[in-house]
């Protein structure tokens, strides 16, 4: 037997119950992980609320963590037991133990921690996606990043600065704003004081932005077309506010013949091939110093709900890790 954080039904973070549950043998391409860490996101209130559907209820939500190999499925070859190890997209984070398919799992460096890694490996690597794959930046590009001082944001804007790009952010807060500027965001935008369009437009001279990264949604997705260059391209990676309304492709045309996508990290790590090169990109600029992962804020697993709390009310900064105690 083991704990876990379930759900039963979708819902406030108030569905999130502390339970013990029974700990499957692993099959033979499986892995049984002593979980350290659980990382937290917003996929995560995702799945609690029934925006993304989870399997069956109850279901164990969560999608990113780091721990130790216990046991081995007879035919798994990639990792062996005491290896310390990471995963991402696979649901079931929030729990001491749990079974993972092998070739979901990273091996860790030495270089990072297991907080760092819950922290850092659906955020890192969705950042690698979207800066390195979707659109690859090139140095002296000026980009827009929302929620800037996010834990992907923070990510994002040191890895960005790594690769010579002139960056701008939003952010909700002054606060806000000085920790995305020590982090490489050279013009932070606090969008609750001014209106970001208009100062994305005077920062680039009245001529936009080659590609906005936007993981708010339905709040910023207007405006954030109007934040762009022509032949410019938006990435919608995430509804934090909402999903966006649907609307016609002709405003594409009407704004400039703009370029939208709408990517996931699934698609970028589908294989172990793609998940390795991915995970190992990031570890790079981690292990060389370019971009630090800080942990700002930890909870109990237990204490899963107050964090989902504090994650929607927008309390939080950069990374949260919920610790297992396992």
């Amino acid at each position: 037997m083991t704990h876990a954080v379930r759900i039963h039904s979708n819902g406030g973070p108030e569905v999130l119950r502390w339970e013990e549950v029974a700990l499957p043998e692993p099959g033979r391409n499986e892995v049984i992980i002593r979980q350290t860490a659980s990382g937290l996101n917003f996929i995560d209130v995702y799945f609690r609320t029934g925006l993304y559907k989870v399997p069956s209820f109850p279901a164990t939500i969560g999608n990113e963590g780091a721990g130790v190999v216990e046991a081995v499925g007879v035919d798994v070859t990639e990792v062996a037991v005491g290896d310390r190890v990471a995963y991402c997209m696979s649901l079931g984070s929030y729990a001491q133990r749990r079974v993972v398919p092998a070739q979901q799992l990273v091996k860790l460096p030495d270089t990072v921690t297991d907080e760092q890694a819950a922290a850092m490996m659906l955020k890192g690597c969705t950042v690698q996606y979207l800066i390195r794959q979707t659109y690859p930046i090139k140095a002296g590009e000026t980009v827009l990043f929302h929620a800037a001082a996010g834990g992907c944001g923070l990510i994002a804007c040191q890895w960005l600065k790594h690769l010579g790009a002139r960056v701008i952010g939003t952010v909700s807060t002054a606060e806000k704003a000085e920790l995305a500027k020590a982090h490489g965001c050279d013009h932070p935008i606090v969008y609750t004081e001014e209106n970001f369009v208009e100062s994305v437009k005077t920062l680039t001279d009245g001529c936009g932005v080659p590609v906005v990264y936007d993981s708010i949604g339905k709040d910023t997705f207007e405006d954030s077309l109007d934040c762009l260059q022509p032949r410019g391209l938006m990435v919608s990676f995430g509804n934090a506010s909402g999903a966006v309304e649907p609307f016609s492709p002709a405003v594409l045309a009407a704004k400039g013949s703009l370029f939208l996508t709408r990517p996931t990290l699934a698609t970028f790590i589908a294989t172990p091939e793609q998940l390795k090169a991915t995970s190992s990109d990031l570890f790079e600029v981690v292990g060389s110093g370019s971009v630090k992962i800080e942990v700002s804020q930890t909870y109990a697993l237990e204490d899963a709900a107050q964090a989902h709390r504090d994650l929607e009310a927008r309390k939080t900064t950069g990374s949260t890790v919920l610790l297992t105690g396992a």
